[in-house]
Parts: C-alpha cells; structure tokens; sequence
C-alpha cells in the first residue's frame, strides 16, 4: 500500500481562535521590540524595579538603558536620576548590580552609571511602573463591613476570616460601571 501524502490542508488553514487571549501574550512582541531597542533584554527590570531594588532605591531612580561594550563581558545599567539624590545613589551602586544580576540570574551588568536630570526633564524621568496604592480604595461603609463580617463568622480559622471578610468588601464595593463613563 501506498502511503498517504501529509495533510497540507492542516498545514494552511487559518488559525482559529481557542477563546480568550492573555493580553500580556498579544502585546509581549511589540514590548519586547521596544525594551530591546534601549538594551533591555529582560522586561521583567523595567516592570518590577521596585521589587527588584526596594522601595526606598525605586523612588529616587528608574532604570534608563542597558548598554553593552564590543568587547568584555557585562553590561552598563544607566540609571536616571535627579541632581540632589545622586550622591545617595551613589554609595548603592554595589547593591543596585548586585540585585539586577540577580534579576538577570547571571553577572550580566558589570557597571551602573548614573544620570542625573530635574524631575520635570525627560520623558523617561517622568514614566513610571509603579502599581496602583493600596489606599486607593474607597472606605467600607459600617453596614458592609457588618454584613461580611456575618458571612464569614462561622469561619474557624482567624486568617481565613479576614481574608473572607476583605474579599467580600471589595466585591460589594467595587464601582460597577465601565471604565469612562460616570
């Protein structure tokens, strides 16, 4: 017998949709082109340098650029800046590289360099990744706060209560209309 020749239609058909999409997968392409353009091959400094470095380094610096040499071994990470925290910054270079290789989970930057601007300068001073405070939230009213609290006293376990509680608050409180419209 003869064999069957490979299903080309298979191969050729269009892709159809499987449902939802993660919207990180649908633009990872078009941020990946852009942090490589400045020497970021890991996003994941650009989106999480606060837990990269700490809250207290986050504050007064961002992450800039990555630039490597034509010869040797490591990158220079160019950190921004403004003019009265550089000497502050200054004395956590070592911390800074240490953490970021850690990131990288290789020695990939040898070097971090400063730059130094006012706050209101660059476009790339004033972007941040910082995400939303937790005290953004609207206060509980008392007659919510009462009635989770209700729902959830059966519950043994004191963390698991609270926890319950806090899950019910943000659900009665949440602003149920669509983003842009009042």
């Amino acid at each position: 017998m003869a064999r069957k020749p490979p299903a080309i239609q298979a191969q050729n058909a269009p892709r159809r949709a499987r449902g939802f999409a993660a919207m990180s997968g649908l633009i990872e392409k078009n941020i990946r082109t852009a942090g490589e353009k400045r020497g970021f091959a890991v996003m994941r400094l650009l989106t999480h340098w606060t837990e990269i470095v700490g809250p207290d380094l986050a504050d007064i610096a961002r992450p800039l650029k990555v630039g490597y040499t034509r010869e040797g071994f490591g990158a220079t990470l160019t950190v921004l800046t403004t003019g009265p925290n550089a000497p502050i910054l200054q004395t956590q270079l070592p911390k800074i590289r240490e953490r970021v290789n850690a990131c990288y989970g290789y020695s990939a930057i040898s070097r971090v360099r400063i730059t130094q601007t006012a706050p209101d300068g660059f476009a790339e001073g004033q972007a941040t990744f910082d995400h939303k405070p937790a005290d953004a939230k609207p206060p509980v009213s008392r007659e919510i706060h009462a009635k989770c609290a209700q729902a959830a006293e059966n519950v043994q376990d004191t963390d698991l209560r609270r926890a319950l509680e806090t899950l019910g608050q943000n659900v009665l409180t949440r602003d149920t209309k669509p983003k842009g419209q009042t």
